[in-house]
């Protein structure tokens, strides 16, 4: 092996072993959010409102107007909600845009446990009424498509 394909060589495996570095930093981070993900709903001042209206929730349609109706008087625990968990838009003055990569992968994966605690959830529909609810772009509406593909 000549000089310039060791090199080649070299400088690669260091490259690798920078992705692997980072690609661990990104498990780590999600890794701590995993295990504190939602800890607010289960302590007042949210535990409460969740208690009475989880049932009502999970026997609605997403997006419908009886699913708003119960939003509706779930507005001072969610407010709080949203205040703690920056996985949620309105976590951010300025909603979605204020997310960074990880808070949009916390986001997803909550959007995917909640359909699957719906009676009638399709993680689909929802990526669909959250884009008009949310404002994104077709680009991450395609992004969360193809991922639920990767997962099912």
């Amino acid at each position: 092996m000549d000089f310039a394909e060791e090199r080649c060589k070299t400088d690669t495996v260091k490259h690798i072993n920078l992705v692997r570095k980072h690609l661990y930093s990104v498990i780590d981070e999600l890794d701590k959010r995993a295990k504190v993900h939602d800890d607010s709903k289960l302590k007042s001042p949210e535990l409460e409102t969740f208690v009475k209206f989880t049932p009502k929730l999970a026997g609605s349609t997403y997006g419908s107007e009886e699913y708003k109706k119960n939003l509706e008087g779930m507005q001072v625990a969610l407010k709080h909600h949203y205040e703690v968990n920056s996985h949620h838009p309105e976590h951010y003055e300025n909603g979605i845009k204020g997310m960074d990569l990880l808070d949009v992968i916390e986001m997803f994966c909550d959007w995917k446990a909640a359909t699957e605690r719906h009676e009638d959830g399709d993680i689909n529909k929802s990526i669909e009424i959250n884009q008009k609810r949310f404002k994104y772009s077709d680009d991450l509406k395609n992004i969360f498509k193809n991922t639920v593909n990767v997962l099912n």
